[in-house]
């Protein structure tokens, strides 16, 4: 299995199979509009637009799952993401990224790339780098700045 196996469903609700991002480098990234590190939408954006044209593109997946801080509906994200960080990258719909009901992408990114807390997503803004094969590549910690993975995107462009 890789990446390209899997399907989401869009914010907009049309389910759309990974396979559409097949060739591109691909940063995974489940977000929130009410967490301390909501401010990255800006730096993920700058992202990519910057290598969009490389064949990369960011997807972000609404979390809930740590101290409620995504409690908005599809339209409440897709609102907020695009006055307040000018978001256009694809966003999907809201989904589990720990526990029995993670989305498929998670329990597969997880089981490819465990973290420091072995197969558990710590906090939002969790990312991981898919290469062109659909391989994941590289996981970064929640911390870890947009602008600070350029390097690691580079190489796999």
């Amino acid at each position: 299995m890789n990446f390209y196996d899997f399907k989401a469903r869009q914010l907009q609700g049309e389910t759309v199979s990974m396979g559409e991002f097949k060739g591109k480098t691909v940063l995974v990234v489940n977000t929130a509009s009410k967490c301390g590190l909501t401010p990255q939408y800006e730096g993920l954006e700058k992202l990519y637009q910057k290598y969009k044209d490389k064949d990369f593109v960011v997807v972000g997946f609404p979390c809930n799952q740590f101290g409620s801080q995504e409690p908005g509906d599809a339209n409440d994200i897709q609102e907020f993401c695009e006055i307040n960080y000018g978001v256009t990258f694809p966003m999907f719909a809201k989904v589990d990224v720990n526990g029995e009901n993670a989305h498929p992408i998670y329990k597969f990114l997880k089981t490819q790339l465990g973290g420091i807390f072995g197969n558990k997503i710590k906090w939002n803004f969790t990312k991981f780098l898919i290469d062109k094969n659909g391989k994941p590549v590289k996981r970064f910690s929640p911390m870890t700045k947009p602008e600070k993975m350029e390097s690691a995107i580079e190489k796999i462009l």
